[in-house]
């Protein structure tokens, strides 16, 4: 088992031992306040340039700052950072494997239904390659992989209240095709 040893503000220090094992019975009194949310990811990508023109070009982002010629973040309506892109250990790299661990996709959550058939349509006429497309009954989706072969999802959530449910009252999510000329229709309303 490796020992990492970190030290923390004002001295202290913590021990972290790998692989963790966690301990079940410790672990039952604890629940994530409801307000939590993921406030960015941030990816390993091979070239800052052309990861820049995916997600500032064709997604819209906004840069926040630049660190160099290595890092960027962006983000969407003036966040510090929703996405951090970064070549410090990836440089020139290959994609990562399919078949290995690590991150299946980063999900962006669009406002309305609207705005994922403005994202959809501006994909479909610069023919960028989609790898999916879903109906999940609580959202509807875009599947595409990024540059570096990172897969990107762009979705909408239905209200809540819509949302469909099992007998047990919890929730009844499936994949299904997505109506996508219904989805572009919302451009003419």
């Amino acid at each position: 088992m490796k020992k990492l040893f970190i030290t923390l503000a004002k001295g202290f220090v913590a021990q972290i031992c790998y692989p963790y094992k966690i301990n079940p019975t410790h672990m039952n009194d604890y629940t994530i306040p409801a307000n939590t949310h993921i406030g960015h990811v941030h990816l390993k990508v091979a070239n800052l340039e052309r990861a820049l023109a995916f997600y500032t070009d064709l997604l819209g982002f906004e840069i926040t700052t630049m660190y160099g010629d290595q890092a960027a973040f962006i983000s969407a309506g003036g966040y510090h950072h929703h996405i951090g892109l970064n070549t410090w250990h990836s440089k020139d790299a290959p994609p990562a494997s399919p078949r290995g661990v690590g991150l299946y996709h980063t999900a962006i959550v669009y406002p309305t239904r609207k705005d994922l058939a403005q994202i959809f349509d501006r994909l479909r006429k610069a023919n960028y390659p989609l790898t999916g497309a879903s109906d999940h009954g609580v959202s509807e989706a875009i599947y595409l992989d990024d540059p570096d072969g990172n897969g990107v999802e762009l979705y909408w959530d239905r209200p809540k209240e819509l949302w469909p449910q099992k007998e047990d009252g919890s929730l009844e999510m499936y994949t299904r095709p997505i109506d996508l000329t219904s989805l572009l229709n919302e451009l003419t309303v």
